[in-house]
């Protein structure tokens, strides 16, 4: 695994069967002599056409037609639940429990059903708060160290959310957490449904680290992380590792799909290795490609849509 940092910035065929398929064209045959095609007398009157003609009579559409009929234009209206999500209060499964409980308002109406729909111009009262849905950003910095992403104050460090301030006035927060040392991809949005999505124990998402340790890795212990690591009574796999190409065998390359940064940590310390520095150099498909340590970039629509169908 080669991980290093980046600078600023998908006709089969089927067997004939033995019944001939109709749509195929048929072979040439012998042309043989006929006579002229007799013509079917037709009793059509003028009067005749002028029916068919007449208003009111409904001639059926064929289907080849109504495939070209153009369908109606989407509606702006919004699910309630996502609205709410979308101002950034709480997610949609939150929003949700808020609605059943008779705590949201719709125009001064409670609303309690679920799948309810606002209308452009509607006004939604969250739990005694007009909400106003804000616009999804999403963010990825290379977090430096000593900048932190917990909510206490701390005089010794900084926040991590002092480097990405600049960048939008949306109420943005980061996706998990990285203690002060961790350096590398963090990423920020006020989208609270993938906050909570990559959050949760179970996700799936991968994630390769860069770990520095106090002294060469000895390959039967990279064997025995390879084939998985204990911690607190827990099995964790491990979907890869290796020494980084080029370099001691004091830097290793790790990927994992677990969330928690500080079990990186933890399998290394559980062999009697000192970590000297961690740097996450991919999250879920992102990476640290033209973006020096301490910069932010707004995500493209593409990296965004990816992410949302991890």
């Amino acid at each position: 695994m080669n991980n290093k940092e980046g600078n600023n910035k998908r006709s089969s065929s089927r067997p004939n069967s033995s019944r001939p398929n109709s749509n195929k064209p048929k072979p040439a045959m012998a042309k043989r002599a006929q006579g002229p095609k007799k013509v079917k007398p037709t009793t059509e009157t003028v009067t005749d056409k002028k029916k068919s003609a007449a208003p009111g009579r409904v001639s059926r559409t064929p289907k080849s037609a109504q495939n070209n009929i153009s369908k109606p234009l989407k509606s702006d209206d919004i699910r309630l639940n996502k609205y709410i999500s979308n101002s950034g209060v709480c997610s949609r499964r939150d929003a949700d429990i808020y609605i059943q409980s008779g705590n949201v308002k719709v125009n001064n109406v409670v609303i309690t059903e679920m799948g309810y729909k606002v209308k452009p111009g509607d006004v939604v009262n969250f739990d005694g708060s007009v909400l106003t849905p804000e616009r999804k950003e999403y963010i990825v910095l290379n977090k430096p160290k000593n900048f932190t992403t917990s909510n206490e104050d701390d005089a010794d460090h900084r926040n991590v959310l002092e480097l990405v301030r600049g960048a939008t006035k949306a109420n943005i927060q980061p996706i998990g957490r990285m203690d002060k040392n961790t350096t590398g991809l963090l990423l920020f949005t006020n989208d609270t449904d993938m906050v909570r999505k990559f959050s949760l124990p179970n996700q799936k998402s991968a994630k390769i680290y860069q770990v520095t340790l106090d002294k060469n890795l000895k390959f039967e212990d990279l064997e025995k992380i390879s084939n998985g690591v204990t911690l607190d009574g827990h099995k964790l796999y491990v979907d890869e590792i290796s020494y980084v190409e080029g370099e001691p065998k004091t830097e290793i390359g790790l990927k994992l799909r677990t969330p928690n940064v500080k079990v990186v940590r933890a399998i290394f310390e559980s062999f009697k290795y000192d970590v000297i520095k961690i740097d996450r150099v991919a999250f879920a498909g992102l990476t640290k490609k033209n973006l020096p340590r301490g910069n932010w970039r707004f995500l493209t629509e593409q990296e965004i849509i990816n992410l949302k169908n991890v």
